[in-house]
């Protein structure tokens, strides 16, 4: 038993513990600046924030040494066991809200929390490890392939359970975490498409959101804008996925003539080139049609499917921000999108974090000396805003040497990923990172105003001990994995 252990600590991968313990020793100090308050209790005392942050980190210490001492082949032989155990958690506390139990509390409008006495715990951050695990499980099958259609559906599955249990507990920032996994399937061996399908809708709603309501003469904008990147795609799908140049010249050819006839039309009459560009998607698509049953090639029907799912998309856009969003995340789209201001509402968080992170200029202003943070103006600042503590108080420096440590911390991740043995260890692997690269994108994103407010913790920074639990137990099970490739 000596002899495993020492091989176990002798084959674990040390620069990701070292960027990883750089990380919760940085997010300590971002604690303890963004809540210390010199008229009460100390850093370390356990009734403030920076010592019960400490008791965390010292609790996920102990897991670590039990997370690296368990069998890797445990985690591969229970992986089903923990993620069916952790969807019926998050059931219990759907049921429980819906009850009105006291243990399943309403804050802040979410449903997420259990109280367990004195303390609380959010089992959403407990899924996304139990999600990775069956996921990297089932795609671990003896001649597994993803582009079948029950081995995709089944993995999406295993995705969109937890995904939309989370949804339900009025918790959407955490549930949109799950989206991340699309990263690990598309390395699986997902198509391309079905990931550039994913992209073109963030493009089409925001495009239509952002441009709504601007005119060119008589002209939606926002309608011309999306109907133009359809037939461009279009044309760009049948020249390198159906490798028909001759169909794709036809396409650009009938764009450039028919805009330009529409062009001339207009010194004589109002033309509303949107309409031209949807009139030419239609034709477009009859044309894919004609040639699909032509030539008896299918790749060409779907290229019309997707121009008229993207057309039909953009005009679904409205109806799904006025009716599925709830009032709030609307509120928070426009924000980021500009297309309102509410200095005084929902874009009160980002306006105060921008004024902390610009307040810090390029040395910051020293520990414990931030003016924002030390008179609260920034909401929610030791969890969801915290990066903005580091911009005001480490300046421009500190905030770049995190992001390099993040960086340098998910591209490791990577290499560990793709240097597994089997594909259990990779896709764990590499679900690990997207996680993590989805939590850092979409938090400082938010934080600087690029994103909408989602409500996601900055790993190892924010605040909370169900965070950085699950943000340990994520990695560490990875490291232990990783580790046992050269265990002997």
């Amino acid at each position: 038993m000596r002899y495993r252990k020492i091989s176990l600590w002798q084959t674990v991968d040390w620069i990701t513990i070292l960027i990883f313990a750089l990380l919760v020793i940085a997010g300590w100090f971002s604690v303890c600046g963004a809540s210390y308050d010199f008229d009460s209790a100390g850093l370390f005392d356990p009734s403030g924030r920076p010592g019960s942050q400490l008791i965390w980190i010292g609790t996920s210490i102990v897991l670590i040494f039990v997370l690296m001492l368990l069998e890797s082949d445990f985690y591969d032989i229970f992986a089903y066991l923990i993620y069916g155990a952790v969807i019926l958690v998050l059931l219990l506390t759907i049921v429980g809200a819906m009850a009105h139990l006291p243990f399943v509390p309403d804050i802040k409008g979410s449903s997420s929390w259990l109280v367990l006495g004195p303390v609380r715990i959010q089992p959403a951050e407990f899924a996304k490890f139990a999600t990775a695990l069956a996921l990297a499980r089932f795609m671990n099958g003896y001649g597994f392939k993803l582009d079948t259609a029950k081995n995709f559906s089944i993995a999406l599955l295993l995705i969109l359970a937890p995904m939309i249990c989370i949804l339900l507990q009025k918790e959407t920032g955490s549930a949109l975490v799950y989206l991340a996994f699309f990263l690990v399937l598309y390395r699986e061996g997902m198509s391309g498409y079905i990931l550039l399908a994913g992209i073109c809708a963030v493009v089409y709603f925001v495009t239509g959101m952002k441009y709504e309501e601007e005119m060119l003469g008589i002209t939606p904008l926002g309608e011309l804008i999306v109907s133009c990147i359809v037939l461009i795609l279009s044309a760009a799908l049948a020249g390198v996925a159906v490798k028909d140049r001759q169909c794709a010249y036809v396409i650009l050819a009938g764009i450039a003539i028919t805009f330009s006839g529409a062009y001339i039309v207009s010194f004589f009459f109002p033309v509303n080139y949107a309409s031209v560009a949807m009139g030419l998607t239609g034709a477009m698509s009859v044309y894919l049609l004609f040639l699909s049953l032509k030539k008896w090639v299918w790749p060409y029907a779907l290229i019309a499917v997707f121009a008229l799912s993207s057309i039909a998309f953009l005009y679904s856009v409205d109806y799904v921000f006025d009716h599925v969003l709830e009032p709030h995340q609307q509120i928070r789209i426009k924000v980021s999108l500009g297309l309102e201001d509410d200095p005084g509402g929902a874009g009160y968080n980002v306006n105060q974090s921008k004024i902390a992170i610009g307040s810090g200029g390029f040395w910051g202003k020293g520990f414990l000396n931030g003016t924002q943070t030390k008179l609260k103006y920034v909401p929610e600042q030791d969890t969801d805003f915290i990066f903005c503590t580091v911009g005001e108080e480490q300046g421009f420096w500190g905030a770049a040497i995190v992001l390099i440590l993040f960086a340098a911390f998910i591209l490791r991740l990577i290499v560990l990923a793709e240097r597994q043995s089997n594909a259990f260890g990779r896709v764990y692997g590499y679900s690990v990172a997207s996680i993590f690269f989805f939590h850092v994108a979409i938090n400082i994103g938010m934080v600087i105003g690029l994103t909408p407010v989602i409500g996601i913790p900055l790993p190892f920074f924010s605040y909370g001990g169900s965070s950085l639990w699950g943000f340990t137990i994520l990695l560490f099970i990875f490291l232990r994995l990783d580790a046992s490739r050269k265990e002997r």
